[in-house]
């Protein structure tokens, strides 16, 4: 290599986005289509996400982050159709009893018959993404690559390789472990469950309706969460199943003839007889909160800002809604980096996360418990909400992202 060849080569991009998941990925698209100049970065190799090995999770994603999901050119692009939620049955039980007659159930005819969301697959995200990313003439992705991020006053320096990228703003996206929040020194508060989620998908005799079923038990809430079927597996759904540590270890060793019956136990033949399908896969819970979303030139977004408990899917969509406020925030301003603007985004995203993350946690450590005191208030707290229709709605639009 001669000398010109080792010489910087140096671009002006507007923002320049560190990490390519979901929440990062679609927030560059939508900031792309709305004009600005984006540079995104990631330290993976993106296509072999697209695997259906990498990533075994659905994601229920709410209403209100269909329109950031459109901005981007994600939607309409996802190659596995979305399931869409219709319907939400809410119960509570023990191990092997059915469920208390005490249940909330939200409708979406009490919300003008819109679905409250759709069920889709990461990996489906993960290939709409990827093709958009080629043909988003406003994006230039640099994947697998590592950013060296400088800030000052006016700006921040990306170094990738050779390259050199002058941006205004930095957002880290780099999910629950953001090197970039710890090198900026934002302080991070964890809450720790001992709680591993198993995620698998089932086939099922029943249809599911496009009825989405959260079922509180001691050790986790178990979610069956319906899904778009295929000619092999007509009736489809995806299963949540949350246990304390060691038992969720315990029952991902299972074999299918295993865990089938565990599966029913919970179930209660709400679907007929089911099938195991495909792999599996565990991922420990958490939550955490940063003491702040931005520094100097730099802000956070999804889980580099805030981590909930996966009761009522929420987790990516809190991102999304980080996303949806960011591109609205800086819709023609000059300087996407100012600190006026950096304040304004952080006054519209924190607060509402964190009483999500709190609302979360809450739900989890009342309803994991069997204590016969607590078990009957929160069977007649379900039951009361049930026949209140404007508290009902609340919670709907809620659930929606609205």
């Amino acid at each position: 290599m001669d000398q010109l060849d080792q010489q910087p080569v140096n671009h002006e991009c507007e923002i320049a986005i560190v990490g390519a998941g979901p929440v990062g990925g679609t927030l560059a698209l939508a900031l792309a289509a709305a004009g600005r100049k984006i540079l995104l970065v990631d330290k993976a190799d993106l296509t072999p996400m697209e695997d259906p090995a990498f990533d075994g999770r659905a994601y229920a994603i709410a209403a209100g982050c269909r329109p950031v999901m459109d901005l981007a050119g994600i939607f309409d692009e996802l190659p596995y159709a979305p399931c869409p939620i219709r319907d939400i049955d809410v119960t509570d039980g023990k191990l092997g009893r059915p469920p208390s007659p005490l249940k909330l159930t939200f409708s979406s005819q009490d919300v003008g018959d819109e679905a409250f969301g759709w069920i889709i697959e990461a990996r489906s995200i993960r290939v709409a993404m990827n093709r958009r990313f080629r043909d988003q003439p406003n994006l230039v992705l640099r994947a697998p690559a590592t950013a060296r991020v400088t800030r000052d006053d006016d700006g921040a320096t990306v170094t990738v390789g050779q390259e050199i990228f002058r941006v205004k703003l930095v957002v880290a996206a780099e999910g629950r472990r953001s090197p970039l929040r710890e090198e900026a020194g934002i302080p991070l508060t964890r809450l720790l469950y001992h709680q591993t989620a198993l995620i698998l998908s089932i086939a099922h005799e029943k249809p599911h309706n496009n009825v989405a079923l959260e079922h509180f038990l001691p050790g986790g809430p178990f979610a069956v969460l319906p899904m778009t079927g295929t000619p092999e597996h007509p009736n489809l759904s995806a299963v949540v199943f949350t246990e304390k540590d060691e038992v969720a270890k315990r029952l991902y060793e299972y074999t299918a003839s295993e865990l089938k019956p565990e599966l029913e136990t919970r179930m209660n033949n709400k679907l007929g007889d089911i099938e195991l399908v495909g792999l599996r896969w565990l991922y420990p819970l958490s939550a955490q909160f940063a003491a702040r979303y931005y520094d100097k030139r730099l802000l956070l977004v999804g889980d580099a800002a805030h981590g909930v408990h996966p009761i009522a899917g929420q987790g990516l969509n809190l991102g999304y809604l980080d996303a949806t406020a960011l591109v609205e925030i800086l819709e023609g301003v000059a300087d996407p980096g100012a600190p006026e603007v950096l304040k304004r985004y952080q006054a519209a995203r924190r607060g509402v996360n964190l009483a999500m993350l709190m609302g979360m946690d809450t739900l989890d450590r009342v309803f994991s418990t069997n204590n016969a005191v607590i078990r009957l208030a929160r069977d007649l707290g379900l039951a009361a909400v049930n026949r209140m229709p404007g508290l009902k709605r609340k919670f709907m639009r809620q659930a929606m992202g609205r």
